[in-house]
């Protein structure tokens, strides 16, 4: 299997029965990551530095306006995709095989996980993967210890208060906060 046969299959929303091609591609992928995230979380690094770890882990470019605190952590950075003025906080976790947007001048806090991928609910199915991807708009503000869960979007000017656990949609210049994450009000 390929990177880009792998990502569209991962893009498209299928499942990604455990022990398949698409599986042990998974595997690979998540090893290679383990591979350059031990090298960024590791000593001190000027932030261009940074930047070329972050543009080996995703595969592509990455603005020279990006900024990230490590640690980091992802198990996969192939599927992850940041615009301009983008600071990454330390300790975040990215589950990304399904997809992971992050919009110009986002600002993701510390210990933030965004996660891509469900499980089979079935026993039996639990090996399986459902992946779904989280689009993060502009200017948005996820506070500290955030979870977003797979198949979220939050729209441009929105902030996730620190610790919420995002379920659903999150409108445009709207506060969430809470576990389940509901409207506070609006921005």
């Amino acid at each position: 299997m390929e990177l880009n046969e792998f990502l569209a299959w991962m893009n498209s929303g299928k499942r990604v029965v455990g022990g398949s091609e698409e599986h042990r591609y998974m595997s690979q992928l998540a090893f290679e990551a383990m591979k350059i995230t031990t090298v960024l979380n590791q000593g001190y690094h000027e932030p261009e530095e940074i930047r070329t770890l972050m543009e080996k882990l995703t595969g592509g470019p990455i603005d020279e306006s990006f900024r990230m605190f490590p640690p980091f952590y992802t198990d996969c950075g192939k599927n992850i995709h940041i615009g301009k003025n983008v600071f990454i906080n330390c300790g975040c976790h990215f589950q990304d095989q399904g997809g992971i947007y992050i919009g110009d001048g986002a600002l993701i806090g510390s210990q933030v996980v965004l996660a891509t991928i469900n499980h089979g609910r079935k026993p039996e199915e639990r090996t399986d993967n459902i992946p779904a991807p989280i689009y993060i708009g502009k200017r948005v503000w996820v506070g500290s210890h955030a979870t977003i869960l797979p198949g979220v979007s939050v729209g441009d000017g929105a902030i996730v208060a620190a610790g919420a656990v995002v379920t659903k949609d999150v409108p445009p210049n709207t506060v969430v906060g809470g576990v389940p994450a509901k409207a506070i009000r609006q921005v």
